[in-house]
């Protein structure tokens, strides 16, 4: 079994990675926090150009036809950015969904243009992110999935992110499009997703960091104490990688144990971010509290992710119901079955 990363999905992250980095820095960042709006034409044209709103949607539909996994780890790019456009719910998530249910062609193919944008909602959120932009709305309700033309407004919510824009959920009254059990599965992954990305450049900032700042005559990271939080965030970054893409591979194939898959990813991603936040603060010292450092994108980001889609207690407890309860058996036999 080959687990390494094609060179052609390589080089698509590659050019993602390389054209966030040139639009979507901290100025921008910054500039999207200073004027309010938290969105930027610029960028959302952009996405579109590159074809990632039709990622998922198949060919046919004017899309690229890729699979989960190849959308897990752009999302990884997005989160390592501070991408706040809905790109991921709206494409990545919306899209396998509306496949599933059939006779949605139309709205795929709006959405890979850019012409439609689709937000979500299911209980286990207090709030449906990005509503007030969206032409369409997915919802979660009693089981079953509703396609709205989301004609509602929900009133808009604050969020500890100030690049979310967040509404109350609205009673959603639209057609039946199947069961909802995937609608949870699908966002939580790519919730996880970001949670790596953001890991990864929280620590790449904190060990950027270390390089610089100087005490007792010589940069930070020559120290021991310091050295050995770094380390551990990138062995914990290494780690989750994988329950990631075991993750998406597993929802993908429509696995039975597809959603514990997606629960560990859920949350190890997010226990990884967190630590990796608290370790880059502690790296920054005393500064690091202040939102004047960079850090604070990132880190406010994973807290909001932390608890969407299900927090921690509520995906420890169907990890624990499969363990426990036998329906996923654990040890090296089972490893890779």
């Amino acid at each position: 079994m080959d687990f390494r990363i094609t060179e052609d999905r390589a080089a698509l992250v590659d050019s993602v990675r390389d054209y966030l980095a040139g639009v979507h820095g901290v100025e921008r960042l910054r500039a999207l926090d200073a004027d309010g709006s938290a969105r930027s034409d610029e960028l959302r044209q952009g996405l579109t150009e590159m074809g990632l709103r039709g990622l998922l949607v198949p060919e046919a539909q004017g899309g690229l036809g890729l699979s989960l996994v190849d959308a897990a780890l752009i999302a990884v790019e997005l989160g390592r950015a501070a991408v706040a456009e809905p790109l991921v719910d709206g494409a990545f998530v919306a899209v396998p969904l509306l496949i599933a249910a059939g006779g949605q062609e139309a709205l795929l193919g709006a959405i890979a243009t850019g012409d439609a944008q689709v937000a979500l909602q299911h209980p286990v959120n207090g709030w449906v992110a990005d509503f007030d932009g969206a032409t369409h709305l997915i919802a979660d309700r009693d089981g079953r999935l509703l396609l709205d033309a989301a004609s509602a407004r929900g009133v808009a919510l604050d969020s500890v992110d100030p690049l979310r824009r967040l509404n109350a959920p609205v009673a959603a009254k639209g057609d039946d499009i199947g069961a909802s059990d995937a609608l949870l599965d699908h966002a939580a992954l790519f919730a996880a997703a970001q949670g790596v990305g953001l890991a990864e450049a929280m620590l790449a900032q904190a060990t950027d960091y270390a390089k610089v700042r100087t005490q007792f005559g010589q940069p930070i990271g020559s120290f021991q104490a310091v050295k050995h939080h770094l380390a551990s965030a990138a062995v914990a970054i290494e780690f989750a990688r994988p329950l990631l893409l075991r993750a998406a591979l597993a929802l993908e194939q429509g696995l039975a144990s597809a959603p514990v898959h997606v629960s560990h990813a859920k949350l190890a991603a997010a226990d990884l971010a967190w630590s990796v936040g608290e370790a880059a603060i502690q790296v920054h010292g005393a500064m690091g509290y202040t939102y004047e450092v960079d850090l604070h994108f990132w880190m406010k980001r994973a807290w909001a992710l932390a608890g969407a889609w299900g927090d921690r207690a509520f995906h420890l407890a169907r990890i624990d119901a499969a363990v426990i309860g036998g329906s996923l058996p654990i040890g090296p036999a089972h490893s890779f079955a």
